[in-house]
């Protein structure tokens, strides 16, 4: 028996979404972050009950990452909708599937599915419960920040222009890809906090290490 770093999630009011179209972006987003971040990872991020997923990251830092590349994911798909996270320290009593996050049983994992079926009427998108209380405080009070000023973006409006930022940062580029002026740019850089978001990112992965 031991401890490990559990992260589930579920699509916020999946139930009011094109059900079809909605499972398959979820689908590709999840597939993708498995490729991508699979050093990440003890156990893939698994798709359980539709509009949920589990998995098992290999410490704190790395269920973070995971966290931000989920998050940029959905926005570079262009695809619309928001995740309710819960990142939990437990234990884990049956070996830890490494091909898929199925057949495993602990007080830790019935504890994150708990949570996050409580937390479905929750405002807050992100919950930590983990051994240092300190940690998972300064963690919460940082993502706070840091879902305001995701929350802050119109999408509809300005999702071409956050893709590029999260590509590239540089405003100056983003103009010449964008052709436009790297005034217009560098303003609306300001204006969607994207310095603050990299900010508050880089900050929630230090309080994480």
């Amino acid at each position: 028996m031991k401890d490990y770093i559990i992260i589930m999630a579920d699509i916020v009011d999946s139930r009011k979404a094109n059900q079809k179209q909605l499972m398959s972006s979820f689908k590709k987003v999840i597939d993708e972050v498995n490729i991508d971040e699979k050093d990440l990872l003890l156990s893939p991020l698994t798709i359980t009950l539709g509009d949920e997923f589990q998995g098992i990251a290999n410490n704190v830092g790395s269920a973070v990452k995971l966290l931000f590349t989920l998050q940029e994911k959905i926005i570079k798909n262009k695809t619309r909708f928001s995740l309710r996270y819960v990142i939990l320290e437990g234990r884990i009593d049956t070996p830890i599937n490494h091909e898929i996050a199925h057949g495993m049983l602990g007080e830790g994992l019935t504890s994150a599915r708990e949570i996050l079926e409580t937390n479905k009427n929750n405002s807050d998108n992100y919950y930590f419960n983990l051994k240092n209380k300190e940690q998972t405080e300064a963690l919460l009070s940082a993502l706070l920040i840091y879902q305001s000023i995701v929350e802050g973006w119109n999408l509809s409006r300005d999702e071409e222009l956050i893709i590029e930022f999260l590509e590239l940062d540089d405003y100056k580029k983003v103009a010449e890809k964008l052709g436009k002026t790297r005034s217009q740019i560098w303003k609306r850089r300001k204006s969607l906090q994207i310095e603050e978001y990299l900010s508050v990112k880089k900050v929630i992965n230090y309080i994480a290490k």
